[in-house]
């Protein structure tokens, strides 16, 4: 088949092959894959609106015994620079982003080795008996590591945290889901049969949960192709995902290293994830790592969404790149692509089209 061949199946809503796959990676240009990404978006959201969240990113621990060779944010149990907040300060840090119209609490942390299923439920209470948010929190690693050192099973674990108010599940922890990979950059870390078997569990229990890939960190194309593969095959099974995000690999001040991945291959590599995920709904620009200029583009290359103001970033941050959005700034990167922006809630339901009044 012809490369252009394989193009119009895809927006014709044709489901294409990882072999197909990766000749888009190997044999199509940047315009031809962006045209053809944004039709298979127009084609699942016909309107001329384009989404955002209002929420903030509040990481509890930068304790971490996973020790990833990509991560500059963790530091190892009894590191001076080691910390957990208090409640009293997440609960403070919630009250100012509830302020600022934030729906969305976004927790994540490191692996740390004391923090068993009973702080999580404590203060997963504390948060819902003083706000009405959603608590979009813990990744797959982080439910692996808390059902290991409380003694239960991971649907157990995902029960007692969603009886205390967990909500959805952020997708983090999945960087590359190829074992061979993961050995190299992240041997501690839970492996890609459990970070499934979370996504299941979330799923069994009536919760969503997103999808993320971390690329730009030595994967070959062919790994790349693997994580989404593996991804879809799951979506079609449970259908848990509500979105996907792909973002890009930062390696300041990591022990991995290397060079980061441009605007050029970020944008193929979404625009070719939008194409061969055709059981999504939905694709993230990510301009944390991209910055807003690409995340605009990222908009007219399969990307009907952009994420959320998140208030702060501190793992990103950690590796030299510090890209701040507020909602004022995410409005304007979506009327500039052409969209008229929705706020929108964790799960894509529209809160309100900015401009509308009701």
């Amino acid at each position: 088949m012809k490369v252009a061949d394989i193009l119009t199946a895809a927006v014709d809503g044709k489901r294409i092959t990882e072999p197909e796959a990766l000749r888009l990676f190997d044999e199509v240009s940047l315009p031809e894959l962006a045209w053809a990404a944004d039709q298979v978006c127009a084609r699942k959201h016909p309107e001329r609106i384009r989404t955002y969240i209002i929420d903030r990113n509040i990481n509890y621990t930068n304790i971490c015994v996973s020790g990833c060779a990509f991560c500059a944010f963790y530091r190892p149990p009894g590191h001076p620079d080691g910390y957990v907040l208090t409640t009293e300060q997440i609960i403070d840090k919630i009250e100012e982003a509830v302020r600022l119209g934030a729906t969305q609490i976004l927790m994540q942390g490191g692996l740390h080795p004391d923090l068993k299923i009973d702080y999580f439920q404590s203060l997963f209470r504390s948060i819902k008996q003083r706000f009405d948010v959603q608590i979009h929190s813990l990744s797959a690693p982080e439910i692996v590591h808390i059902s290991r050192i409380s003694g239960m099973s991971i649907l157990e674990t995902l029960r007692g945290l969603k009886e205390a108010g967990l909500d959805s599940l952020p997708g983090g922890g999945a960087e590359i889901l190829v074992n061979s990979f993961r050995r190299r950059v992240s041997p501690k870390k839970c492996s890609v049969s459990e970070w499934l078997e979370v996504m299941r569990a979330t799923a069994e229990l009536g919760m969503r949960a997103t999808a993320t890939m971390v690329f730009g960190m030595g994967e070959t194309l062919s790994e790349r192709v693997a994580h989404l593969s593996a991804i879809r095959n799951l979506q079609d099974e449970i259908g848990v995902f509500t979105a996907f995000i792909p973002w890009t690999y930062q390696p300041g001040n990591t022990e991995l290293g290397g060079n980061p991945v441009g605007g050029h291959d970020y944008l193929r590599t979404l625009s070719i994830s939008r194409l061969f995920l055709d059981n999504f709904e939905n694709v993230q620009a990510s301009w944390v790592t991209q910055g807003k200029e690409i995340a605009q583009l990222a908009l007219r290359c399969g990307a009907n969404d952009i994420g959320g103001t998140m208030i702060e970033e501190n793992v990103v941050a950690a590796a030299g790149v510090a890209y701040r959005a507020d909602e004022v700034s995410l409005i304007e990167i979506i009327r500039g692509a052409g969209y008229n922006p929705a706020r929108r809630t964790t799960l894509y339901r529209i809160i309100q089209v900015v401009g509308d009044k009701h």
